[in-house]
């Protein structure tokens, strides 16, 4: 008989690997997520009637609720709006032919203006936008 015996070659393995089983750390890390609180039973949660818009002309013109301003008017307009209680609604809407540039001004100046209801509108445009940019194959 000229095999070769696999048995103690099958029985290191088996070793080695419950060895390695063994060190391996338990996976012990978690994901903290800050998810919102449900509002308590019985609580009547009121829809805010105020909303505050920032709409972004093709022309960089900066719209608030109808207005056009100059990004100093819009930094007081923000602030104004962080110190109410409760915080009024933010909806930003930046058109699909918007200069880059202000819209990536705009995005920080509402960033660093500390507002905390914020929400991007209109998306649905951008599906209709990007299809009349496709090239024709």
């Amino acid at each position: 008989m000229m095999e070769m015996n696999t048995t103690p070659l099958i029985d290191v393995m088996l070793v080695l690997l419950i060895m390695f089983i063994i060190t391996i750390p338990p996976v012990t890390h978690a994901v903290t997520i800050d998810l919102p609180a449900a509002p308590p039973p019985g609580a009547v949660v009121e829809p805010n009637p105020v909303i505050n818009k920032v709409v972004i002309l093709p022309d960089s013109t900066i719209m608030w609720n109808g207005t056009a301003v100059s990004l100093d008017q819009l930094d007081n307009y923000l602030r104004q709006t962080t110190v109410m209680t409760p915080e009024l609604e933010l909806q930003f809407q930046p058109s699909p032919n918007a200069v880059y540039d202000t819209v990536d001004r705009t995005m920080a100046l509402i960033k660093g203006s500390g507002v905390q209801n914020f929400g991007f509108v209109g998306n649905e445009q951008y599906r209709v936008f990007a299809k009349a940019q496709r090239l024709p194959r």
